[in-house]
């Protein structure tokens, strides 16, 4: 019984609908501050599923940039008095960039804080999640073509 239904759920998950929204959850989660590696998630799933490549470039990049509005909102939460906390290296690319910095928002380390810097300094919303998913959204091709059969 136990059996049958974790063959029923690893079924589900590695079926192309079940790992489309696994990896929806991880480019979500990467976006925010949980350490999860999201291109290894969308390179698994197109080496299981390489007929559906567009639905899962579509779908990590939405769920990445969601994430990183996610963090961008969380920004706009902090208090000024806390501004020493936030990245300096973030603030100043932010502050001579503007909303063209969160094109860089998808790289390790700095994209996180780029996010909640944006936030924090109120950069326009608007033109910080289209830089936001078009970074991404290439992040993603680069990851589809890696992932393709020579």
């Amino acid at each position: 019984m136990a059996e049958a239904r974790l063959a029923s759920t690893l079924d589900a998950l590695l079926s192309p609908d079940g790992g489309l929204a696994g990896v929806a959850l991880a480019s979500f989660l990467a976006a925010t501050l949980v350490p999860l590696p999201s291109e290894a998630v969308v390179f698994g799933y197109l080496k299981l599923h390489p007929d559906h490549t567009a639905a899962a470039i579509a779908v990590a990049t939405a769920g990445n940039t969601a994430g990183g509005m996610t963090t961008y909102l969380l920004g706009r939460l902090v208090p000024e008095r806390t501004r020493a906390k936030l990245d300096p290296r973030a603030l100043a690319w932010l502050r001579r960039y503007g909303s063209a910095a969160m094109f860089f928002a998808w790289l390790p380390v700095i994209g996180d804080a780029l996010c909640a810097a944006a936030g924090w300094l109120r950069v326009n919303w608007m033109t910080a999640l289209g830089f936001m998913a078009a970074g991404r959204l290439l992040r993603y091709l680069a990851v589809a073509a890696l992932s393709a059969p020579p």
